[in-house]
């Protein structure tokens, strides 16, 4: 993974688990939330076809998420936002790239 890229997910991943707002179910989809938070950080977050977002960044292809109340089965092509709901905390699991 590029040196770029990787500072790219640590800054989403404490954006998920340090969020400028709690992700409230009852209030937003898990899907609002985590744009949301993007946006917030500067993210440029855009409508993606085949997932829930994407983010374009200068320099990378877009970036893919889909996001999860579950981290069970999930496709490995992709990246993901997972929410714990017993914790009540954000997970970022990037894709597998072989």
């Amino acid at each position: 993974m590029p040196a770029n890229l990787t500072q790219i997910f640590k800054v989403i991943e404490d954006t998920i688990t340090k969020p400028p707002i709690p992700h409230e179910p009852y209030k937003q989809s898990l899907k609002a939330w985590a744009m949301y938070c993007l946006r917030d950080k500067g993210f440029k977050v855009v409508y993606a076809q085949n997932a829930d977002f994407a983010i374009e960044t200068k320099g990378i292809e877009k970036l893919y998420f889909k996001v999860s109340n579950s981290p069970d089965n999930l496709d490995n092509s992709i990246n993901w936002i997972v929410w714990d709901t017993t914790t009540k905390t954000g997970t970022l699991i990037p894709q597998k790239i072989d």
